[in-house]
């Protein structure tokens, strides 16, 4: 189903204004999402909680993995206070949360940036290109 106005797919499809780089969150990733959006002091809190554990981890895929548990303990922490969080986990409560699409969102928008790694065929001195 397309939209005439603008020739754009309708706006079911299109990024929504939460989510960036690409990726498609969950109802229960996009609340919480928008929620650390919302609250500045949230966000400064998980800015700096993605970037400790994404330096610490070994690769983007673990720490992936050491930020959505965390992400779990938050929404299982606040299901115990707010309205919004209790009723994200459906009827088995908080506890079976999926939250790795949205950890790895935020692995790419604020941990470190990895420096990508070279093919073992490639010699140092050949990846920079032929010398004149």
């Amino acid at each position: 189903m397309q939209c005439r106005a603008g020739r754009r797919v309708c706006g079911c499809f299109s990024r929504g204004p939460g989510q960036g780089g690409g990726m498609s969150l969950n109802r229960v990733e996009q609340t919480v999402h928008d929620y650390i959006a919302q609250h500045p002091d949230e966000q400064r809190h998980w800015q700096e909680k993605v970037a400790r554990l994404a330096a610490a981890a070994a690769d983007d895929h673990a720490a992936a993995t050491a930020v959505a548990a965390e992400l779990a303990a938050f929404c299982r922490e606040r299901a115990a206070v707010l309205p919004l969080f209790q009723t994200l986990g459906g009827p088995g409560g908080p506890s079976h949360l999926t939250l790795r699409s949205l950890a790895e969102l935020l692995v790419r928008r604020w941990g470190p940036p990895r420096r990508p790694k070279r093919s073992p065929d490639v010699a140092p001195s050949d990846a920079a290109g032929p010398s004149v």
